[in-house]
This record gives structure tokens, C-alpha cells and sequence, in this order.
């Protein structure tokens, strides 16, 4: 018996121990995690990769947090099972019209075995967020969301209402924004909307270089190449193998540099860039914008070296599918190949069309738009783009989010910009309403390129000031004058 009472003081004197360590590390003190970067890790915890997206989970987790503090809860379905679009909106006085903030759900899917942590964790490590999504743009929903909740828990008077967009389905289309405001527009109308896009990159001394807040998206267009041959036995080739003519059609188009095509924006965006680097990049950037046609296309050499610079100055071509035969012993008597072109606003399709045409320069070979298709991006086409104007610098959300960007980036320039992608933006530009993009947290070059990739990641300290300029954002342009 006496042994079973030893071994009960010392279980007891093991748990007073724990207890006392607890209370001691408590009060020592490990600081609780930032508010914006504990709301990413549970966003990135609800796996939302597209295919199959299952956006309405993450709706159910978000539906609580806003209902409790006063805003009016929509999770609009869409003809997918599991995907659905959350809209939450905190009334104002109605004095103006709605600000709308916009952040996508769904994410790209993983190479799992290519991380080094569980992609869908919400590992924190050495100061970040890692996780799909990190970036792109569950980390721009954990911001946009914290920014929105702190209006409300701070009970400031808004002028406006303040709607926040769940978006489903944009990394995947056809049931994205543009399928929400057929029927729902009036839940998404807005005077101007904050939505990803710009972004706020890091030089190699930790600070802010500059704040791009995107004005317009490249928009997305996809071309099919078709080569026509000889169909017939393997045994017996033929010199217009459909195949081997495709192939010389995409060789030419391996070797073709569209040309340079400078938006307002981008000329000020890469006139930010010549102030903020360091010579030779600086004159290059210079040269690009108002240099000699010489030393213009001698910098679109440097500068393409970056392929996010490269691309936000040009239409892009990009082969995404390859689509040729249909047995071993026949020669196919055609051959596909898809491409994707990103193209700077007011380019059409037929003007596309007509360029690789003549590249390619072949009678055999025809270029034509591509059928619709579910897993074409979630853009407005070429034809539609042109009809979009760009979103103007002189609006009140620009204004403020300029000014804010300032604050929070002292050393930073802040510039208009073109995004190389596309986003769902479209659905509101289409209907005249301004929309400006920023992916609302500072990160490196590095840190970048692993959006869509791997190890994707994003600062704490990053969220929490990206988190603190969107709310004075918010208060700016929604809160009722003091």
C-alpha cells in the first residue's frame, strides 16, 4: 500500500511541477501569435485546393467570426456541391455607396513530397506562415478579414457599408465572381473594391523597395495551333507529317519576343523601379521608358531577365497543351498545340491570331481561339478586355491606400501597376467599378517565386503590417469623418 502512495506523491509532485512550469513560461512569457497570422494558419488548415476547391468549409469556419460581430452573413452556393461564395456586410449609414475588399478561397494544388512541411499544416517557423495559400491569397484573406473584424470590434462609424468576399472557384473558374454577379450583383455592388494584385517587394536590406497597387490584369486568351498532314500508315511517312509541322511552327514561336507595349502604369511603374535600383538596372529602367529605340530594346534584354518584368510589359505565349495521335502504327493527319497568351489591355484575339500567323508563316498550320473550356483561367477575355477601362489613380481607395502605404513604408515608392495575371477583378471592372490590387504584405524575390510552388510562406511581422494598413485603409475611405 505504501508503495501505491509513494507513487501517487510523486505523480503529484510531477503534475504541480508541470503546472508551475506553465504558469512560469506564461508569465516569462512566449507572446501569443499575431491575431492575422493565427487566422492564416487556420484558413490554410481548410484545404481549398482547386480542383475540387470545398470553399464552402472554409465559409463555415469565417460565418461565426462575422456573424458575432454584427455582420449580415450570405454563403451563396453555386451549382457545385461544397463550393460555395461567403459575402459578410457591415452596415453603414448608407450616406455612400459600399467598399467592397475581395480574396479568393480556393488555392492551386501541391507537389506534397517537394515541401518541407505539410503544405496544408499552417506550419509556424522561423518567423512565417508556411502553407498553400501563404501567399496566393489566403494570406491576403487573413488581412483583409483581421482589417474588416477590427472595424467592427472597434465599433467605428462607417459612412458606407463594408462588404468582405470569400470568392469560390477563381483559380479554377466557370462558377468564380463573374458567375456570382449574374445573379447576386446586387450583394457585391460596390463604389470600389480592394482586391489582390500590386505587391510590396523587399530589397536585400530587409526594407520596403517599393508598393505596386495594380490599376489593371493582363488578360488571358487561349489560341490553338493546328498543323494538317498526311494521314496514313507509320511505315510510310510522308513530308507533311502533322506532327514534324507543328513542331517548326512551335520552334518559330520559341524563338519570337512579342514587342514592348507600355500601359500609363507600367511607364510609372518602371520609372519608380530607375528611382528605387541602383545603377546599371536604374538607366536600363530610364532607357525602357524614354530612351532611344536602341537603347530601349538593349534594356528589354536586361530587364527580361525578370520574368515577372518581363511579363507585365508584353503580350506573353505560353504552350500548356500538347495533343497529337492516336495509335503507334498511324501517322496522325493533325496536331494541337494550346497556348496560353497573357495580353496587355486593348489587345484583341484576332490581333493575336494574326501575329502568330505571320510568325509562324506556314499555309499548313492555322491559329485559331480555343472552345471554352472549365480550366481556362478565371480572366476576361482578350475581346472583353478592351472594353475595360483602367482603374483611375484619382480614386478615393487609391488615394488612401497610397497614403497609407507611405505611412507604413516610409522609404517605399508607391506606384500604379499592370498585373501580370489575371484575377477576378473583372467582374466589377466590366460594370465600371474601380478595382485595386495589392497583395497586402512586404516579401522577397525568393519568397515570391514560391506562389504556386513550394515552401510557400509569408512573414508574421509582414501580416501584421499589411494588416495595420489595410484597416486605417478602411477607416480613410469607409468611416464617417471626425
Amino acid at each position: 500500500m505504501h508503495y501505491i502512495r509513494a507513487f501517487l506523491h510523486l505523480m503529484f509532485g510531477l503534475m504541480l511541477l508541470a503546472s508551475v512550469s506553465v504558469t512560469s513560461a506564461q508569465a516569462q512569457g512566449t507572446p501569443p501569435l499575431d491575431p492575422t497570422a493565427a487566422l492564416l494558419v487556420e484558413l490554410i488548415r481548410v484545404n481549398t485546393s482547386n480542383p475540387p476547391g470545398n470553399e464552402a468549409q472554409l465559409a463555415e469556419l469565417l460565418a461565426p467570426r462575422f456573424r458575432a460581430l454584427g455582420f449580415e452573413v450570405d454563403i451563396i452556393p453555386t451549382p457545385v456541391a461544397g463550393k460555395s461564395h461567403f459575402i459578410a456586410r457591415l452596415r453603414g449609414d448608407g450616406s455612400k455607396k459600399p467598399l467592397l475588399i475581395a480574396a479568393h478561397a480556393d488555392v492551386v494544388g501541391v507537389e506534397r513530397e517537394k515541401w518541407t512541411v505539410d503544405p496544408f499544416a499552417g506550419v509556424i517557423k522561423d518567423g512565417s506562415v508556411y502553407g498553400r495559400g501563404a501567399i496566393d491569397f489566403k494570406g491576403g484573406m487573413a488581412v483583409f478579414a483581421r482589417a474588416a473584424l477590427m472595424i467592427a470590434e472597434k465599433k467605428i462609424p462607417l459612412s458606407r457599408d463594408l462588404i468582405f468576399l470569400a470568392e469560390a472557384d477563381e483559380e479554377g473558374a466557370p462558377f468564380n465572381t463573374s458567375w456570382l454577379s449574374r445573379d447576386h450583383f446586387a450583394k457585391i455592388d460596390a463604389a470600389f473594391a480592394l482586391n489582390e494584385g500590386g505587391w510590396i517587394i523587399k530589397g536585400d536590406d530587409g526594407r520596403a523597395k517599393y508598393v505596386s497597387i495594380s490599376t489593371a490584369d493582363k488578360s488571358s486568351v487561349q489560341l490553338i495551333v493546328t498543323a494538317r498532314g498526311t494521314s496514313t500508315h507509320s511505315s510510310m511517312p510522308q513530308p507533311d507529317n502533322a506532327i514534324f509541322v507543328l513542331s517548326k511552327a512551335m520552334a518559330k514561336l520559341a524563338d519570337y519576343e512579342t514587342a514592348v507595349q507600355l500601359t500609363a502604369s507600367t511607364k510609372r511603374f518602371f520609372s519608380t523601379l530607375a528611382e528605387t535600383s541602383v545603377p546599371p538596372m536604374s538607366q536600363y529602367f530610364r532607357d525602357l521608358v524614354s530612351g532611344t529605340a536602341a537603347k530601349a530594346h538593349a534594356a528589354d534584354k536586361m530587364i527580361s531577365k525578370d520574368p515577372l518584368l518581363h511579363s507585365i510589359m508584353r503580350n506573353t505565349i505560353a504552350p500548356v497543351f500538347l495533343t497529337a495521335g492516336f495509335r503507334s502504327n498511324v501517322i496522325p493527319g493533325s496536331a494541337d498545340a494550346t497556348l496560353n497568351i497573357r495580353t496587355i489591355p486593348g489587345t484583341t484575339a484576332a490581333s493575336m491570331i494574326a501575329e502568330l500567323t505571320r510568325v509562324i508563316n506556314d499555309a499548313r498550320v492555322e491559329v485559331k481561339v480555343a472552345p471554352p473550356s472549365g480550366t481556362a483561367p478565371p480572366t476576361a477575355t482578350a475581346a472583353a478586355a478592351t472594353m475595360i477601362p483602367e482603374s483611375p489613380t484619382s480614386s478615393e481607395l487609391y488615394i488612401a491606400l497610397e497614403r497609407e502605404a507611405k505611412v507604413t513604408y516610409p522609404t517605399a515608392k508607391v506606384t500604379p501597376y499592370l498585373f501580370q495575371a489575371g484575377t477576378d477583378a473583372g467582374a466589377w471592372r466590366s460594370r465600371g467599378i474601380p478595382v485595386f490590387g495589392i497583395y497586402p504584405y512586404a516579401i522577397t524575390a525568393d519568397e515570391l517565386k514560391r506562389m504556386h510552388g513550394n515552401d510557400e510562406r509569408v512573414s508574421i511581422e509582414s501580416l501584421r503590417r499589411g494588416t495595420e494598413m489595410i484597416y486605417r485603409t478602411l477607416v480613410r475611405v469607409a468611416g464617417k469623418a471626425p
